[in-house]
Formats: C-alpha cells, sequence, structure tokens
C-alpha cells in the first residue's frame, strides 16, 4: 500500500505542476525484459458487406441499421498517425483500403506510403476481405488472398506478415498452413474456438501454440497460432469509441472525476489476469472492435494517457504495438510451444450454441459462387490464350465479385437478406463482362488459323448461364430450317475429359456430329413438370421474362475435349435423325418389388412399392452394398424465455434429435436410354429427385430439387438426405478441409479437450467443401458436394448432408434476420426452391481416393459452353473444330492440378500447380509428381521463372529465409524431414510436386507480344 502512495503522489505532483497546461505524454514505451510487456494493437474490425452493403458501410448510407463509416475510419485515421510517431495501427481489408486509396491525392498518398514505411501502418493478412473457413473453397481463398497482396506489394512495396481470421467462425487446417505458411505469414491469431476448448487452454496456458496444418507437409508449413482469451475486443472497460460507456483517463486536476491511478490499477488488473493464461511476458490487448475508430483521436488520446501512466507506475509495461512486433517478442523468448493440429471446427460459444448451421445457410447463393469461382478459373485461361485487353473486358470484376464473396459474412450465408442480394448483383455483374471476355476469346481461337491480330471476330457466341432451370435459349433454337446449331466445348483441366453435355432443345429429329464430322450417339429425355415449373418462374423472377415457347426434350451427349483445350459438336436438324428418344417406364403400384437401371456392370436398384433406392451393385470393383438415399428434416427449435438460443443464419439447433421422415408412397419414372438412365420420383410436395447414372461411369448422381420448404406451421425446417448403408463405421467418417486435406471425425470426440455434449447433432457437424466419406474394414462410401454444405454421420453406416434451411427465427447473433429467404415473380413471393447435386460411390477400402479427387475437379471445374447458331453444315471446313493450349502430346499427371493460368496487368503470367493427393492417400498417386512448362506452354518460348509464395507477393526462396522456425514441446528442435519438390532448373523447366504442395511461379515469356497458340 505504502509503495502505490508512493506512486499516486507522484502522479498527482506532475499533475500539479503543469496546472492543467498542454500535455506531452511519453508514448515512446519499448519491449522491457523482466517486465509483462502489455502490447495494445489498434485496429478496426470492418466487415466488407454483413448488416449493410460493402458500399454503404464504405461510406456511411444506411445508417438506421448500422452507425458505420470506413471512409471516416481511414480520414481520421491518418492525421491521429501523424500526431504521434509512436502510434501504430493495422489495417486488414484491402477492399475498402482500395476504395479509400483511389481517392486521395498524390500528397495524401505520398503521407500514407510514409507511414507504411515507418510502420505505425501496417497491413494485416491483406487480402481484400478476411474470407470464411468453414464455407469457402481453397481456391478463392487463395485468388482472394493473392488480389489484395499483389495490390499492397505493387503500391507499398512490402508484404504482409500476419494472419489476422478474428472473425471467422470457426478455423481450417488449409487457413494454417496454406493461407498462413505458405503465404509466408509468420503467425496466425483469431478469436472464434470452441468454449469447452477454449477454458482448457486457459488453464494450460496453450491458447498459443504451433499449428501443423497438414500432416503431408508437417513441420515445413508450421505457423504460429494464438487464440484471443475472448474476442477480437479490447478488455471489459477499455472501450474508447465516442459515446463508448467506458471511463475515459481523465487527468485534469482541476476537473471534477479525477481517476487516473483508478484506471491504471484497472489496466494492471486486466493485465495481470490475461498473463496468467498467457506463456512468456507479452501479451496482446486487441484495442478496436467492429467498426472503430471513426473518430481516431478519442482511442488514441486515451492510449496515450494509459501508456504514459501505467509506465509511470512501473507495475507493468505498456506500449503501441501491432501482431508483427508482438510475435517477434514472443519468438525471441526461445520458448517451446504445444503442437496443434487438424482443425477448431465445429465451434460453439455456449452451451447449445454451435454454430454449425450457416455451413449450409443461404444454400443458391453457396451454388452461384461456387459456379462463379469455376468459371473464374476458365475464364482466366482463355484471357491467357487470347491476350488480355486491359481497357477491354477483362475477368478484375468477376475477381473482385468473388473477393468479396468469400467473405465471412458473405458465402457463410450470415448477412442480412438486401446483402446477399449485393452479392449476387455483384457476381451478376462480374459474370456479364467476363462472359463477353469468354466468348470473344472463343471466337478468336476458332478462327482460321491464317487469321490473325484478332481484335472483333465476327462469330458471335453465347453462353447459358441458367441451365440449372432448364433455360438457354441459345441451345432453344428451331434448327428445322436447314440451320445448326455450334456448341464449343471447352475443358479448363490439364488433362483429357469426357462427360455427357445436357441442354434443353425444341426439336427432336436432331442429330449430334464431332469435331471430325463423325455422327455420334446422342439421347432425348423429357423435361419433367417439375423442371418446367421451376423454369418458369424462376426465369421470370431472374430476367423478367414470360417465357411461353417450351423446350421438348433434354438432349444429351458424350463431348470429349483436350487439356486446356476445346471440342466442337454440331447439332442439326433433318426428319430421320438418329437421336435416340428415351423409353419411359411408371412404377407404382408395380407387381414387380423391384427395379434396376444402369448396366450390368454398374446399377442400382430400387423398391418398387417404396420408391427408395435399395442396392448398389458395380462388378468392376466387386462392390455389393445396400444402400438407401432418404430425406428428412430437423425441426428448427425456436428458443424459450428460459432458453432463448433459437436456430438461425449461424446456429442450428434442431429440436429433439429425431428428424421427421416424409411420409406416402413414392412413385418412380424410369427414363432409360443409350447414355443414361434416371429415376424420377416426387419424394413429397415440396422435394423432386433425380437419380441418375451414365453409362460408362461408376458413381450415382442424385439431382434434387427442394422447396419451397412449407412453415404455415410456424415450424423452421433444416432438410437433409440421409445416404445409409449397413457398414460398421464405428463413429469415425472424414471431411475436407476447405476442399483440400481430409480431416478424421469421430462422433462425439475431439482431440484436444474431454468433449461434454449437450448437442448430439448440431455437435457433429461439420463444413463439407469437396466431400465426406466412410469405410468400414471391407469397403469406403465417398460422397461429393456442388457447393459448400454440412454434414456428418450421426449414425453408424450413414451420412447425412443439409441440403436447405428455411427458419423463422433469428439466433441472436447480431443479423437481426430470420433466414427466411423467399424469390418472387408475377405479384406473388414463395419460399426459395434449392436445385442441386450430390455424388456418390462405393469402393473397397482404400480406393476411393482416385475418384474423390479427379472427380471433385470435374464438379469444381465443369465443362464451359459456347453456342453459336450457323447456317448450314459448314462450320468445319472454315474454322478450327479443336484446340489444346499444351502441347498435344502432353497432359498434366492425373495427381496435378492447374489452379491458375492468368496473365497479369504487367505482362507476367501466373501459373499455379497442386498436387491433389495427401501421403498414404492412394499407393499410386500419393507419389511426387512433375509437370514439364515447355510442354505446357508450347507455342511460347520462356524467358524466365520466377516461384513465389502461394500469393506471388514475394519470391519463394526470400520467404523461406525469413520464416520463423518455432520450438515445439516434445520435439528435438527444428524442423522434421519432409520431401517437397526441389527448385525448378531454368534449363529444365520441370516443376516437381509432392502431396499437397501447391507451387505458386510467374512466368516471362520471350515475345514481346502476345499470340494466341497455334490449334
Amino acid at each position: 500500500m505504502a509503495a502505490i502512495a508512493v506512486v499516486c503522489a507522484v502522479i498527482l505532483a506532475i499533475v500539479v505542476v503543469v496546472d492543467s497546461k498542454f500535455m506531452v505524454y511519453n508514448t515512446s514505451g519499448r519491449i522491457v525484459e523482466g517486465k509483462l510487456n502489455v502490447h495494445l494493437v489498434p485496429h478496426s474490425h470492418d466487415d466488407v458487406g454483413w448488416l449493410k452493403t460493402v458500399d454503404q458501410y464504405y461510406v456511411g448510407s444506411n445508417n438506421s441499421i448500422q452507425g458505420a463509416c470506413v471512409q471516416n475510419v481511414l480520414d481520421s485515421l491518418i492525421p491521429a498517425l501523424l500526431a504521434d510517431k509512436n502510434r501504430k495501427f493495422i489495417f486488414v481489408e484491402q477492399a475498402f483500403f482500395q476504395r479509400w486509396w483511389r481517392e486521395q491525392s498524390e500528397a495524401v498518398q505520398d503521407i500514407v506510403k510514409q507511414l507504411v514505411k515507418s510502420g505505425q501502418l501496417e497491413f494485416i493478412n491483406g487480402g481484400m476481405c478476411m474470407h470464411d473457413e468453414a464455407t469457402a473453397h481453397y481456391i478463392d481463398m487463395i485468388d482472394q488472398t493473392t488480389r489484395g497482396h499483389r495490390f499492397v506489394k505493387n503500391e507499398f512495396g512490402v508484404t504482409p506478415r500476419i494472419g489476422w481470421q478474428i472473425d471467422p467462425f470457426g478455423h481450417s487446417a488449409v487457413q494454417a498452413y496454406l493461407l498462413g505458411a505458405e503465404v509466408g505469414f509468420d503467425s496466425l491469431f483469431f478469436a472464434r474456438i470452441d468454449y469447452q476448448d477454449r477454458a482448457k487452454r486457459k488453464n494450460e496456458k496453450s491458447l498459443e501454440v504451433v499449428w501443423e496444418g497438414s500432416k503431408s507437409l508437417a513441420s515445413t508449413a508450421w505457423i504460429f497460432a494464438g487464440a484471443f482469451p475472448e474476442n477480437y475486443e479490447p478488455p471489459p472497460g477499455f472501450y474508447f469509441e465516442v459515446n463508448d460507456d467506458s471511463p475515459i483517463v481523465q487527468d485534469d486536476i482541476n476537473l471534477f472525476d479525477y481517476n487516473v491511478q483508478e484506471r491504471v490499477d484497472d489496466f494492471v488488473a486486466a493485465a495481470l489476469s490475461q498473463a496468467n493464461i498467457t506463456r512468456t511476458n507479452h501479451i496482446m490487448w486487441t484495442m478496436g472492435t467492429d467498426f472503430k475508430y471513426q473518430y481516431a483521436h478519442t482511442w488514441f488520446r486515451a492510449m496515450d494517457k494509459l501508456i504514459h501512466y501505467v509506465n509511470m507506475d512501473g507495475r507493468v509495461n505498456a506500449l503501441y504495438s501491432t501482431p508483427s512486433i508482438y510475435t517477434d517478442a514472443k519468438y525471441a523468448t526461445d520458448k517451446t510451444w504445444p503442437i496443434k493440429t487438424e482443425d477448431f471446427f465445429p465451434y460453439a460459444d455456449r452451451v447449445n450454441a454451435y454454430w454449425t448451421g450457416y455451413f449450409s445457410s443461404r444454400p443458391a447463393l453457396k451454388r452461384y459462387v461456387r459456379m462463379m469461382s469455376g468459371y473464374y478459373l476458365a475464364a482466366r485461361q482463355l484471357e491467357f490464350f487470347r491476350g488480355r485487353i486491359n481497357s477491354g473486358p477483362n475477368t478484375d470484376s468477376l475477381a473482385d465479385a468473388l473477393a468479396l464473396a468469400q467473405h465471412h459474412d458473405a458465402v457463410s450465408g450470415t448477412e442480412k437478406q438486401h446483402v446477399a442480394n449485393d452479392y449476387a448483383k455483384r457476381l451478376s455483374m462480374g459474370y456479364a463482362e467476363a462472359e463477353a471476355l469468354v466468348s470473344t476469346s472463343i471466337a478468336c481461337l476458332v478462327k482460321s488459323p491464317s487469321s490473325v491480330n484478332c481484335e472483333n471476330p465476327s462469330t458471335k457466341f453465347q453462353q447459358c448461364p441458367l441451365l440449372n432451370i432448364s433455360y438457354c435459349p441459345a441451345s432453344e433454337t428451331n434448327l428445322s430450317n436447314g440451320k445448326s446449331l455450334v456448341v464449343v466445348v471447352y475443358n479448363p483441366l490439364g488433362w483429357k475429359r469426357e462427360d455427357t453435355i445436357r441442354i434443353p432443345v425444341t426439336n427432336e429429329d436432331i442429330t449430334v456430329r464431332d469435331s471430325n464430322g463423325r455422327e455420334i450417339d446422342s439421347q432425348l429425355l423429357p423435361l419433367s413438370d417439375a423442371q418446367l415449373g421451376i423454369r418458369y418462374y424462376h426465369v421470370e423472377a431472374y430476367l423478367g421474362l414470360t417465357v411461353r415457347d417450351v423446350p421438348k426434350y433434354w438432349l444429351a451427349f458424350k463431348a470429349s475435349s483436350p487439356p486446356l483445350g476445346f471440342s466442337t459438336y454440331t447439332i442439326s436438324g433433318f426428319k430421320g435423325a438418329k437421336s435416340k428418344r428415351s423409353s419411359v417406364y411408371r412404377y407404382q403400384d408395380s407387381r414387380r418389388s423391384t427395379f434396376d437401371v444402369g448396366s450390368d456392370k454398374m446399377k442400382i436398384s430400387f423398391s418398387a412399392d417404396s420408391g427408395k433406392l435399395i442396392h448398389y451393385s458395380n462388378s468392376k470393383n466387386s462392390v455389393e452394398e445396400s444402400v438407401e438415399v432418404s430425406y428428412s428434416f430437423y425441426s428448427a427449435f425456436n428458443g424459450t424465455k428460459k432458453d432463448p438460443q433459437a436456430s438461425g443464419a449461424y446456429i442450428f439447433r434442431p429440436n429433439g434429435t429425431y428428424p421427421i421422415e416424409p411420409k406416402g408412397q413414392v412413385a418412380s419414372t424410369v427414363v432409360r436410354g443409350p447414355l443414361m438412365d434416371e429415376v424420377h420420383q416426387q419424394i413429397n410436395s415440396w422435394i423432386y429427385q433425380i437419380t441418375r447414372l451414365y453409362k460408362g461411369k461408376d458413381h450415382v448422381e442424385v439431382e434434387y430439387v427442394i422447396g419451397p420448404i412449407p412453415v404455415d406451421d410456424n415450424i423452421g425446417k433444416e432438410v437433409v438426405t440421409k445416404i445409409t448403408t449397413t457398414m460398421q463405421t464405428n463413429k469415425t467418417f472424414y471431411t475436407d478441409s476447405s476442399g483440400r486435406d481430409f480431416i478424421k471425425r469421430i462422433r462425439d470426440y475431439r482431440m484436444d479437450w474431454d468433449l461434454q455434449v449437450n448437442q448430439p447433432v448440431a455437435g457433429n457437424y461439420y463444413p463439407i467443401n469437396l466431400g465426406i466419406y466412410m469405410h468400414d474394414d471391407k469397403n469406403e462410401v465417398s460422397v461429393l458436394v456442388d457447393r459448400a454444405v454440412g454434414g456428418s454421420s450421426i449414425s453408424d453406416g450413414q451420412i447425412e448432408l443439409m441440403l436447405h434451411r428455411r427458419l423463422l427465427n433469428d439466433d441472436s447473433r447480431g443479423v437481426g434476420e430470420a433466414l427466411n429467404e423467399t424469390v418472387c415473380a408475377g405479384g406473388k413471393c414463395m419460399g426459395l426452391t434449392v436445385q442441386g447435386k450430390f455424388y456418390f460411390r462405393i469402393d473397397p477400402l482404400g480406393e476411393g481416393a482416385k475418384w474423390r479427387r479427379s472427380a471433385g475437379q470435374e464438379i469444381y471445374s465443369p465443362f464451359l459452353l459456347a453456342f453459336s447458331e450457323q447456317d448450314g453444315d459448314e462450320w468445319l471446313n472454315s474454322h478450327v473444330p479443336t484446340f489444346s493450349g499444351i502441347d498435344p502430346s502432353y497432359t498434366l499427371p492425373e495427381n496435378v492440378a492447374l489452379l491458375t493460368l492468368q496473365e497479369l496487368e504487367d505482362g507476367k503470367v501466373l501459373l499455379r500447380l497442386a498436387h491433389l493427393y495427401e501421403v498414404g492417400e492412394d499407393k499410386d498417386h500419393s507419389v511426387m509428381a512433375s509437370v514439364e512448362l515447355k510442354k505446357l506452354f508450347r507455342s511460347k518460348k520462356i524467358g524466365k521463372v520466377t516461384e513465389t509464395s502461394l500469393s506471388a507477393n514475394q519470391e519463394r526462396a526470400e520467404m523461406e529465409k525469413k520464416r520463423l522456425v518455432w520450438k515445439v514441446e516434445g520435439a528435438s528442435g527444428g524442423r522434421s524431414q519432409v520431401t517437397r519438390g526441389g527448385p525448378i532448373n531454368p534449363a529444365e523447366l520441370v516443376v516437381e510436386l509432392a502431396p499437397m504442395e501447391i507451387r505458386t511461379i510467374l512466368i516471362d515469356f520471350d515475345n514481346s507480344h502476345h499470340v494466341v497458340f497455334d490449334a
């Protein structure tokens, strides 16, 4: 007490001496050895859309929803930093910063560059947004991060060092090793981990760890990672935005409420409390929260005073800091750290509050994002083949829209409805520009080889983004008057590919010819009433058109296209054409107990009475398995006064653990033909299913139409499908991490702590971007998806996927709106109807990875179709029928995917190659692979190749030199010997890839002008 009295006397004396005159606060605090160092990190967490749209958040409009203006944050920040050279600030979301940067004068830009150079302003994370980690695909995560990182490097010459994923609702292993270590980050910080996990880590002082996100890359991709003690806000009582209710530091002795010592004591108490759960003598305070620093002076004035008086007090040391300074301080202690493997899913912030609902929220938006992602990958390839035109149509708008869509309140489905509409609108606008680019690129590539300098090709191509609702004006043209429909089928994959094309047509007497003019097999399938109903309503809703002409059939034909290239198919109409009409059978009250579809080698069996799939048989791999596909729904918990937690956009909370099965007999309509068989079933009044088997394929495709989900009983519903077998799977299943590695899951179990089960369904749900599988001692069942969904194995031998949600209550996590999506047309609004697909296959144990990886790539990167109507059949004589961007004798290895082929603004080409398999995943493909760049770019002379970080903002070699090597508990020190691809020999130009390795390369070509590749 005597010491405190002395300190009080000193502080009081200083205040009296200055007599309330201008006070110069000593903010020059630095790290002090032997003391507890409190790193004050000023920040503002700025969502690029949530309650307001990204533009509304930037300019500060629509403040009746939320008083937030990022423009104000940045405007007030710069003079606040200039007022004291010791002040610091970190900024994250480049989508906002780029908007602000473009508006600034050259003088202001020069000032900001100096602030960045001095370290007062530091870019953290550095992507366009703070992407989600559950529902964003790893390719999208890479793309949006690259777009932000390259802007920061080009404008400021710096590379972000720190990952700052402070608000996503759980954290993926891919974020740690791929979007962390592989982009050159030295550390990764986040806030949201399970409340049970957090409590245990506080007790063990293990909130900060070394995270091994990949068992394949192991210690070569370790990263230091820290979870905050509670959230990404300051300790209670230290909020200093205008009108915040925390006590300010009142140090004017002439005014009432003087409280310096009280505030210092509060600071020291909070610091010591945090120190008790943190290793070393360094702790971080995140001084800010959502959209703060709109009047930055109030924060910095308070922190100036705290640093000044706390350091005079002397019990702890306070300093302005950044996560980079904090990371370096932690590293300098030379301590060992606990090792963390796998991920931080699922996340619950309290009892009965699992944030696993958003894995499936807004399924239509999730599908739209995934479609545009695959399209963006293909469009950039075609842009490269033609040559980038910065002033003309390009892929930049789609890139920006997709980057925003990866935000943790965008693709996650946790935003307000008007914000979801804004994301979709931006994607549509970006697609329109990219579509124009793709059409002209293909028109250039199909021109005669003698043509040069393709500027304005005469051939016009159309595309059909609404094929999922059976709407494609380009293919529905009348071919009875001597016209032909040319279909260019582009394959964005690095290997030759064969798949079945389905397009709506009006003629039945039609024939299909391939690139050599040979007639090929085709099949006509009737459009169902369910498909036509969706078409009518949604064309009017989306396009404002009333469609009167109705296509009669789906035309199906097999298409084969070379790697990174296209083939051309010609559809012509004339009497007596050989397109095979499907045979149609209906099974209801049939005398037969079962019926089969498929071929002798691969078939599935249905119960004629119930309509349910009952058996799967594949003689090629000797698999026989009882299997059933069913639908059900969980009734949503609405909350009560005593227990208010409801199911909502974020939270999945079923009202009981037993779903309610649809009842009644299901009629089956069977469609058979030379290319495929289909089984159509109206499961109930709002679920329609088509089970499809392609001849020559060894998987089952299930197309579903769900909605509008009825809620007239005032009960929200969460719709799932279940694939049920008799397998004994011992509570174990596997789900992907952001579409990349697979992670082992065990029901009602967590590796890091003893789980207290309070939600046996929601607490066992995991995010799925690629697929989910399970196995017993004989077989394995794999299920792949066409968008981000939530899923689990709630019972042994069973996989379930949540496909749609319609809820009537908000879940009290801030969005303030029920997840009740509707679509309006013709003066009426109905609940959202979702159309989608999932795919499953059964393999002998250990043999399923090949299909999961190869089919997963085909689902992500489907054929890109372009249509052109022509008079007569002269197309093949006057155009290039086939094209491949690579050497005709070459194909990428089956275990390698081409993630990025993009010409940048400066003329360099960005190439990104990925090994698709993990260590030990497949006996044939989990091996070192190699790619020959000379054959990949057959018509271009490579001048220079530079391997870079994943986000292409620094040379890989320099990144590795700077990498911090952390010590972990139980290890002998250093990094384990993991084999990775070797350096690229400039003469041989061969790129090696080890399992799960992604290599990013910048290429300079010798030629001074871009020429379209030879056909």
